[in-house]
């Protein structure tokens, strides 16, 4: 039985994607069910692919700067749907955009660095949290 599902999405301008497949595969490999919806995704289709995908939570790879613009637009667009899941954000974030982005909505912020059991242990207390809340 899988961990939960877990949709990650490259948003906005941002094409690289070498870390978002390996953060993919990790969460695969530790049980996940894992949809990737590739890249150049705007807020509106990360919010659509979650609501067709019935994810129980969002992972957003941010290395363009546009972090503090883009993931809350994320998490409205997701609430604007009735989807309340946590998103999670991961990338070059500066240390003072962290806490910006948990009063918008953002339940965790993984910056460079995090290991593999860093990444699991956020998304899993993502999903463990999220299903308290329900």
């Amino acid at each position: 039985m899988a961990a939960g599902r877990v949709l990650v999405a490259k948003v906005g301008l941002d094409g690289h994607d070498r870390g978002v497949k390996v953060v993919a595969r990790m969460l695969r490999d530790a049980g996940f069910e894992v949809v990737y919806t590739g890249l150049f995704q705007t807020p509106d289709t990360v919010a659509a692919a979650a609501a067709d995908e019935d994810v129980d939570v969002v992972g957003l790879s941010m290395l363009s700067g546009a972090h503090l613009t883009l993931a809350p637009k994320v998490v409205a667009k997701l609430r604007e749907r009735g989807i309340d899941v946590p998103v999670i954000v991961g990338g070059i974030v500066p240390p003072a955009d962290v806490p910006v982005l948990l009063e918008k909505g953002v339940a965790a912020v993984l910056t460079p660095g995090a290991t593999a059991d860093e990444v699991v242990a956020a998304v899993r207390a993502a999903v463990a949290a999220h299903e308290a809340q329900a």
